[in-house]
């Protein structure tokens, strides 16, 4: 009989300290949804024209805004109308704002790495913006571009959703111009299906 009394005893105390540590949580800063390696597509007429994946997205509610939070980071996989995978995005985090009025907002930062494997441009950077409504996607921070016909660096960015139009606005007067052989073949290797010919 003293050793049940003494089990009791210890389950309440156990409890008890248990609530004390859920009182002290501040819920505005606690997520209301969670999701482990997220793999989001999106397609349009059977088609895939967008593919997401991250490791871990945080969802947070606001009187005025919610927003889902990437702590982890993410990527996002751009098809073309062929699906063929034409952009990858990654960055360090990420986070899509929804406001109460119907605007959305997507923001990468950290390390931001923007891709467009069919034309072979590489575009880096701290923070890049996505407007959905009018499919771009830009920054006001300093940028280096990469390409098959040269390196340029500067001051902000806007492009296509896709990259395949990106002009740096506030380019630096330095630049580097390759000059590469005109009779060399250029080999998709991402959506190239076959055997890969020996150089």
């Amino acid at each position: 009989m003293i050793a049940t009394a003494s089990a009791v005893a210890f389950v309440v105390y156990s409890c008890k300290g248990k609530l004390a540590e859920a009182e002290s949580l501040i819920l505005e800063d606690t997520p209301v949804q969670t999701v482990d390696n997220m793999f989001i597509i999106h397609s349009e007429n059977g088609k895939i024209q967008l593919r997401m994946e991250a490791d871990l997205m945080e969802r947070y509610e606001r009187d005025t805004v919610s927003y889902e939070l990437f702590p982890k980071g993410f990527a996002v996989y751009g098809y073309t109308d062929n699906e063929l995978l034409e952009t990858e995005i990654v960055s360090d985090k990420a986070r899509h704002l929804k406001y109460k009025d119907g605007r959305e907002k997507w923001e990468a930062f950290g390390n931001v790495v923007v891709r467009n494997l069919i034309k072979q441009e590489v575009m880096e950077t701290d923070t890049l913006y996505w407007d959905q409504k009018n499919e771009k996607i830009f920054t006001d921070c300093y940028v280096r571009m990469y390409s098959p016909d040269g390196f340029m660096q500067g001051y902000g960015m806007e492009s296509d959703q896709r990259a395949r139009n990106s002009i740096i606005l506030k380019p630096f007067n330095s630049y580097g111009i390759i000059v590469q052989d005109s009779t060399a073949v250029l080999t998709d290797s991402v959506n190239f299906i076959g055997p890969l010919l020996k150089k």
